[in-house]
């Protein structure tokens, strides 16, 4: 009689260890149910790339860290204007869209929709384009999910692994700081 419990228990055993296997992780199962839509981003990215209308550059400090950027405006007029380092604070005017064309934010719907910030509490895709960016350059940047909020589901206004664009006026730099030597010196 006591040998026909064992069985039941190994059985028992592996339902339990079988079922915890096969339990998805929020981000695997977001990962899942957002396929089609990360894939549509991807390839409209891959689109953007191959139309020859951008300049794609890679983060120094995160080489899956990229952006696409195109200059709107003579860049030989502002190439000698300030360009903001990552401790900076910048004056922006800016209009955002998922890759769909659906609007997610926009600087223009404020008062004087000039909006100042510093790149430290900015999405790697802005920083990025920042980087390349002078004083009074206005650009059109296309960013991949991973350089923008990636799988997070933090911002209501964009679905997770959304390619974003943007049009970014570099207004002013009113925080510009140079590193001093000592904090270059933390080898």
């Amino acid at each position: 009689m006591k040998l026909s419990i064992l069985p039941k228990a190994i059985v028992a055993a592996g339902l339990i260890l079988g079922l915890g296997a096969c339990h998805k992780s929020d981000d695997e199962k977001r990962w899942d149910d957002y396929t089609e839509w990360r894939e549509a981003n991807e390839a409209w990215y891959q689109e953007q790339l191959a139309s020859g209308k951008y300049t794609q550059f890679t983060a120094k400090w995160n080489n899956e860290s990229r952006v696409l950027v195109r200059w709107l405006n003579d860049t030989t007029e502002t190439s000698a204007n300030l360009v903001p380092l990552f401790n900076s604070t910048v004056t922006v005017k800016y209009r955002g869209w998922l890759y769909d064309g659906t609007q997610i934010d926009s600087s223009y719907a404020k008062t004087d929709s000039v909006v100042t910030m510093s790149p430290t509490t900015m999405i790697d895709g802005w920083v990025l384009a920042l980087e390349q960016m002078h004083v009074g350059d206005k650009t059109e940047i296309i960013i991949p999910y991973t350089s923008g909020y990636g799988g997070s589901t933090s911002n209501s206004n964009v679905p997770p692994y959304s390619t974003l664009r943007f049009e970014i006026e570099l207004r002013d730099i009113p925080t510009f700081e140079i590193p001093s030597e000592d904090d270059s010196d933390d080898d």
